[in-house]
């Protein structure tokens, strides 16, 4: 039987060319076009409709391979030259043609957006219509989950009517000590997978850092230390955030992805591993130290959910900073310290779309999660008297799930509210 922290990972861990929302709405799709055979020319007309918070995330960002930005040529692409069976790597093969007819397909204005109101944070709704049907996908919950893919004259997915629909393959519960004790005690033969994540995200951080994307802020970062040797904390914020330059400003290289964001795999990942080389500990203990700080990010997304108003990568450099101390040395009171310092700190930073200066922001909680490893492993943490934090350190977790998820629902609508008073 698969230990489910191994399932944890595998399931919540995989490669994405580009931010997801806007890749999640070209692999739908890609599906409709595979499935059904459409002949993009006979196109009548196109239906979107999203969630608030794919909306929010697919508005304005870098679309990979592309200048571009933005749902009408996510869409395109992925229904003119998608690849669905590489998930959400469906536009890791489009070609300079590919962008040219996508562009020319949107400029014929069949595409409609709308706003859907439902309780579902990651919710794509697509129909398609041509002279003789209509077709229909819709995909929730997940990025690559279909719940329902008709015709007019067939249903080739109805998991709404599926009770094991209910039945979440992402639903294995947790907590920090549990996911502590399986980091010590795992061998490391089950856990060598992780180097993939190293590899790919290694690869989009060097690629951001030699290259001209977005702000630039990862390699602004590092220029200006090169006067000196690079401290340890501006080497894994530079590093760290040049893989989200990279990523949000329509790189064509993965990344190796936690709980469906890319920006979080980079933040879960890289801070560890940079810190891991720098102080040259072992490739054991850096594989280690990348799944517990996956685990935790994955524990503490799968209560907050896929999106939300609060920015995702707060949640993946709180897993970072455990892997940190992880890495120092640090046992389960550390790892809680350095919970409730980060909770403590920079629980507030809202997600107001994905965009190029999600890098400004992944800059910011590396660096808070360096931070909050030095506190903890000197036995400093913010007190139960103080905040949200709780003495438990589940509690705690909770306490930040709450706000995420009830305390800035309104902050969520506000958000898009005034993003959309830019749009017009």
């Amino acid at each position: 039987m698969t230990n489910k922290h191994i399932q944890l990972l595998k399931n919540e861990m995989c490669p994405a060319t580009g931010c997801t929302e806007p890749i999640s709405i070209a692999y739908g799709a890609s599906i409709l076009r595979k499935e059904f055979d459409i002949d993009y020319t006979k196109i009548k007309n196109i239906y979107l409709s999203l969630s608030l918070n794919v909306f929010k995330n697919a508005l304005g960002v870098g679309i990979p391979g592309t200048n571009l930005t933005g749902i009408p040529i996510a869409f395109a692409l992925g229904l003119i030259a998608g690849n669905s069976d590489k998930l959400l790597d469906v536009l890791a093969d489009i070609k300079k043609q590919d962008i040219e007819t996508s562009t020319n397909f949107i400029n014929e204005n069949k595409i409609n957006i709308d706003i859907e109101t439902t309780s579902q944070k990651l919710f794509i709704k697509i129909i398609v219509e041509t002279l003789d049907n209509k077709y229909s996908l819709v995909i929730e919950e997940n990025h690559t989950n279909i719940v329902q893919l008709s015709s007019k004259n067939e249903i080739k997915i109805n998991k709404k009517n599926n009770l094991e629909f209910s039945e979440k393959k992402s639903d294995i519960k947790t907590s920090i000590l549990e996911i502590f004790n399986f980091i010590r005690t795992i061998s490391i033969k089950e856990i060598e997978f992780l180097d993939t994540s190293i590899s790919l995200n290694k690869k989009i951080s060097e690629e951001g850092l030699n290259n001209n994307y977005g702000l630039e802020v990862g390699k602004t970062i590092f220029s200006s230390n090169q006067l000196e040797k690079i401290d340890v904390k501006s080497y894994i914020t530079s590093m760290t955030s040049a893989a989200s330059d990279a990523r949000m400003g329509g790189c064509q290289l993965p990344v190796m992805t936690n709980c469906g964001s890319g920006n979080q795999g980079i933040t879960t990942s890289l801070p560890v591993i940079y810190f891991g080389e720098y102080f040259n500990f072992s490739k054991e203990n850096i594989l280690r130290a990348i799944a517990l700080s996956n685990l935790v990010a994955i524990h503490l997304k799968q209560k907050l959910g896929k999106l939300s108003a609060l920015c995702g990568v707060i949640i993946s450099a709180i897993g970072a900073s455990c892997g940190m101390v992880f890495l120092k040395g640090g046992d389960i009171n550390n790892i809680n310290f350095a919970i409730k310092n980060m909770i403590g700190n920079v629980s507030g930073i809202i997600c107001d779309g994905a965009k190029n200066s999600c890098a400004l922001k992944v800059a910011t909680v590396t660096e808070a999660a360096y931070n909050s490893m030095c506190l903890a492993l000197k036995n400093k943490c913010v007190s139960s008297i103080e905040g949200i934090i709780d003495e438990d350190i589940e509690k705690t977790i909770n306490n930040l799930i709450s706000l995420g998820k009830i305390g800035m629902e309104e902050t969520d609508k506000l958000i898009l509210n005034i993003m959309l008073s830019k749009q017009i």
